[in-house]
């Protein structure tokens, strides 16, 4: 492969008998391909997630705070007190934060939605360079907008980001070991919780917004490298066995132009095989799509109206420590799978509705004495949302073939993205409904 243009492709049989094998470098060693392939997979997870967690972290910023063009400070001048609807015992934006959501979520809906129809003809190489470009433009635009209009603008391309590298990297996981969805697993969650933390401790520090999203964009720049640098080029091996795949370790990936597929896989499947696995993955879509419904209309329906007028954070704070700790307990548990294996992710996707059902009473009657019962909550939430994630894609890649198991990576795709969708179609509406109570 070279460079961003860079492709994978299958040599016939005759080009396998004609071709006059060149001199090899020196094999890795099995256990060093194997490291390098699950730090290059939780680094890529970590990469690919970070600018649409620390959007929606910004979310309640990106709406309170609209700076007069030529404000450079970087120092955080505070929320904006006429951002707020004083006559709503929550203090809400005038605009939920389930805006930002949405423009975060719904350009990768579209992604996801058109992504197993074709999006295999495209090349892995351009396609990690195009989310690289577009995660390093919404850090600068949202940085540097003058209006909530431009900031969004920005939003969307952290989502066309993420929502690309998504299908690409879980797509890309067929061709390795299986114990690589669990690095990329724990790699998302990791984003979610230093995406967080580093947004939270910035501005908590005094940076601005504006230059807390410029000092992260060495984080696009680490998701090529850990792509073309560190993981190994994908050869012929079975994803289920490591120790099989630790006896075939490759060159770098970018080293090698073209490397042989498995010999089962099979990338042009017919709009007939595509439906049939389709509908075999249904059992694995429907809860992850309840589990992440549940918990999106928790983050950006809720969050911003759990509002405690007693303590010493402010509004913004308590919105940005809400966002930390729900992706605390995202890391712990898509960092879980070698401790924990849950094959029945239906109960997970019971447990988060209850969870939904039981913050908005309380947000309705407001009983809860503390913020940081409100706290233990969160982390909860964020435990049973990272454990459905990763145990559903770990549940689809022993239950799939090879040959449909790329196909079936990218389709289950859609489920946490289309859940998220929904919820903050359903959020706004209900974050109008209340902040105009009296």
């Amino acid at each position: 492969m070279g460079g961003c243009a860079g492709s994978r492709r299958r040599l016939s049989d005759s080009e396998e008998e004609e071709t006059v094998p060149e001199p090899r470098r020196p094999l890795l060693d099995p256990r060093g391909a194997h490291w390098k392939n699950a730090v290059g997979f939780w680094l890529l997870g970590l990469c690919n997630n970070f600018s649409y967690v620390v959007m929606l972290s910004a979310a309640h910023d990106i709406l309170s705070h609209q700076r007069a063009p030529g404000n450079q400070s970087h120092v955080d001048p505070g929320p904006t007190p006429t951002a707020h609807n004083s006559s709503s015992r929550f203090d809400c934006n005038p605009v939920s934060t389930a805006a930002v959501l949405l423009a975060d979520i719904l350009p990768t809906l579209a992604i996801k939605l058109l992504a197993p129809l074709g999006l295999h003809l495209l090349p892995y190489s351009p396609r990690v360079c195009i989310s690289g470009v577009c995660a390093a433009g919404s850090f600068i635009l949202v940085a540097f907008s003058g209006s909530v209009g431009t900031s969004l603008c920005g939003v969307v391309l952290a989502s066309i980001s993420s929502g690309l590298g998504e299908v690409t990297f879980l797509s890309l996981t067929a061709f390795y070991p299986r114990a690589v969805i669990s690095w990329w697993s724990s790699g998302t969650g990791g984003a979610g919780l230093l995406g967080a933390l580093s947004y939270l401790g910035l501005t908590q520090a005094g940076l601005s917004p504006q230059y807390t999203l410029l000092s992260m964009l060495g984080i696009p720049a680490l998701m090529l490298a850990s792509y073309f640098f560190l993981l190994t080029s994908p050869g012929t091996q079975d994803p289920g066995g490591e120790e099989e795949a630790e006896t075939a370790a490759r060159q770098p990936l970018i080293s090698s132009e073209a490397s042989e597929l498995k010999p089962d896989y099979n990338p042009n499947l017919s709009l007939r095989e595509r439906w049939t696995v389709f509908k075999g993955l249904l059992w694995h879509i429907i809860p992850l799509v309840l589990v992440y419904f549940a918990e999106y209309f928790i983050n950006q329906g809720l969050f911003e109206l759990l509002y405690f007028r007693n303590t010493s954070l402010t509004h913004a704070q308590q919105y940005r420590w809400y966002q930390m700790l729900y992706q605390a307990g995202v890391f712990a548990s898509r960092s879980s799978l070698r401790c924990c294996h849950i094959r029945f992710t239906w109960a997970l996707a019971l447990l988060q509705c209850l969870n939904l059902a039981f913050l908005l009473v309380d947000v309705w009657f407001s009983f809860l004495p503390s913020i940081y019962l409100i706290f233990l909550i969160i982390v909860y939430e964020g435990l049973l949302g990272g454990a459905a994630y990763v145990n559903t894609f770990h549940n689809i890649a022993l239950e799939t073939s090879d040959e449909h198991r790329e196909f079936a990576m990218a389709a289950a795709c859609i489920s946490d993205t289309l859940g998220i969708s929904l919820s903050g179609l359903l959020a706004l509406p209900v974050h109008n409904f209340l902040c105009h109570l009296s």
